[in-house]
C-alpha cells in the first residue's frame, strides 16, 4: 500500500500532533503493529499468562481466609513476590513496545516512509539494556518526585516524556539523554504538559470505554455471589472464564492503545528540537544543495 511520507522534523501545534499521530497510525498501522507483533509478542503472551495465573492465585489466598489468619506473614509474601513478578514482566514488556514503536519511526524517517524490520530488530537488540536502566531511573526519579507534594512528579515525569525520542534519535547516553531533556523542554514545559494531558486524557476515554463490559460484567456477577453464605464466594470471579477473557480483550486493546501517546511524543521531541535547532529546516536547506 503506497503512503505519504509523514514529515515528523518540523513544528507542529497541538492539533497537528494529534492529526498527525492519527495519520501516521491510519497510513501505517499493518507494518507498524505487525513490527510491534514480532517484538513483543512472545513477551505479550507471557504477560496475559502471568496475569491470568495471578488472578488464580489471589482467588485461591482469599479464600482461604483462616490460613491469612494464621500466616499473615506468608499471606504478603505470596502478594509481593506476585506483584514484583508482575511489575517485571510489565517493565519488559512495555519497554520493547517503547523500543519497536520508537525504533520503527526512526527506520521509517531514514528510509523515507518505508521502514526496514530488520534494521529495527537489530537497533531493540542492541540498545535494549541501556534502554531498560533509562526505564528504571525514569519510574525511580518520577516516583520519588511524586512523593514530594506530587507536583515535582508530575513536572519530572513531563521532561523525562522526551527521554526515549532522544536516547533514540540522537543516540545520547543515558546521562546526556536527562541533560538534554531538561535543555530542550526548557521554555515549553506548560505547552508540553497541555499535549500531554489531551492525548493521555482521550487514551482514558477510549481505554475505558473497553472496559465497561468486563466491569458490568464483575458488578452482576459479584452481585449473585453475594448472596451465597459464603462472604469469600466472590472470588470465585478471578476464575470465572467469561471475566477472564472480557479483562484479557480490554488489556489487548488498551496495550494498543499506548501506541498513540509514544507517537505523539515523537512529534513533540521533533517540534520542540525544530525549535531549539531547525534541524528539519538545515537538513533540507543541505538537500537543496546536494540536489543542485
Amino acid at each position: 500500500m503506497e503512503t505519504n511520507f509523514i514529515e515528523f522534523k518540523k513544528e507542529r501545534d497541538l492539533g497537528a500532533i494529534i492529526t498527525d499521530t492519527f495519520k501516521f497510525i491510519r497510513e501505517n498501522w499493518k507494518e507498524y503493529f505487525l513490527t510491534v507483533l514480532k517484538i513483543v509478542g512472545p513477551v505479550l503472551l507471557i504477560a496475559l499468562t502471568v496475569l491470568v495465573l495471578y488472578m488464580f492465585t489471589m482467588s485461591d489466598l482469599f479464600k482461604d481466609l483462616d490460613n491469612v489468619d494464621a500466616n499473615p506473614g506468608g499471606f504478603l509474601s505470596k502478594i509481593f513476590s506476585w506483584f514484583f513478578g508482575l511489575m517485571f514482566v510489565y517493565i519488559l514488556l512495555y519497554t520493547l513496545l517503547s523500543m519497536a514503536s520508537l525504533y520503527f519511526i526512526k527506520s521509517y524517517i531514514n528510509n523515507f516512509g518505508k521502514p526496514n524490520f530488520n534494521e529495527v530488530k537489530a537497533n531493540i537488540y542492541k540498545n535494549i539494556w541501556k534502554f531498560l536502566g533509562l526505564g528504571f531511573l525514569i519510574t525511580l526519579v518520577t516516583v520519588a518526585g511524586a512523593i514530594f507534594c506530587y507536583l515535582p512528579g508530575i513536572y519530572l515525569g513531563t521532561v523525562l516524556s522526551l527521554a526515549t525520542s532522544i536516547m533514540v534519535f540522537e543516540e545520547k547516553s543515558i546521562g546526556d539523554t536527562f541533560s538534554q531533556a531538561f535543555t530542550l523542554i526548557k521554555g515549553q514545559w506548560w505547552n508540553t504538559f497541555g499535549v500531554l494531558l489531551v492525548v493521555w486524557i482521550l487514551l482514558m476515554i477510549l481505554g475505558q470505554a473497553f472496559s465497561i463490559p468486563a466491569f458490568i460484567y464483575q458488578m452482576v456477577k459479584m452481585g449473585t455471589m453475594m448472596q451465597n453464605e459464603d462472604p469469600t464466594a466472590v472470588f470465585e470471579i478471578f476464575k470465572d472464564p467469561i471475566y477472564l477473557i472480557l479483562n484479557i480483550f480490554s488489556y489487548l486493546f488498551q496495550f494498543i492503545l499506548y501506541s498513540i501517546p509514544l507517537i505523539s511524543t515523537v512529534f513533540i521531541y521533533f517540534d520542540l528540537n525544530e525549535q531549539k535547532n531547525f534541524t528539519g529546516t538545515f537538513e533540507k536547506i543541505e538537500n537543496l544543495g546536494n540536489n543542485n
